[in-house]
């Protein structure tokens, strides 16, 4: 009896590691892609206002998409600060820093743009990419927290 109940609760904390595991693999994995995704709407925008025969609206609806893929951003976000463990949740929140931070630039940038009619106004561009380079480390460490607490490298 005892060797039988010892034999159900390593069953069930296998079970538990199993399923946690997996919300954690599901978490990251939405995080990266909707990183991905905000990354790849931002570079859009920093396109169309670098486009020779662009237009401020053309500005104003590639600005537009990149709402959207903040709302999913930071829901994936979110649910990384959940999933944990504490290590991912602060490179997930150092990550979420960093964009918000490019962000921030980018949508200045835009409507500055769009306010004047000319996208090469002041240092936007430089800042923009300055804030686009200092996103990659944070990256690289939630990666890196990623894969620890999946134990994805032993």
């Amino acid at each position: 009896m005892i060797g039988q109940t010892r034999h159900h609760r390593q069953q069930e904390r296998a079970d538990r590691e199993r399923w946690r595991d997996e919300m954690r693999r599901g978490a990251y994995t939405s995080f990266l892609a909707a990183t991905r995704q905000l990354n790849a709407a931002w570079w859009k925008v920093a396109d169309e206002l670098a486009a020779q025969d662009s237009t401020p609206a053309e500005w104003h609806a590639a600005l537009l998409k990149t709402h959207d893929a903040w709302a999913e951003f930071s829901t994936a976000s979110s649910a990384v600060a959940v999933a944990g463990p504490r290590p991912a949740a602060i490179a997930a929140a150092e990550v979420h820093q960093a964009m918000r931070e490019w962000d921030l630039i980018g949508v200045a940038w835009a409507r500055a743009a769009i306010r004047g009619g000319d996208a090469h106004v002041g240092d936007h561009l430089a800042r923009f990419d300055t804030a686009a380079s200092a996103k990659r480390t944070p990256l690289i460490t939630f990666q890196q927290a990623a894969r620890d607490a999946l134990q994805t490298e032993h």
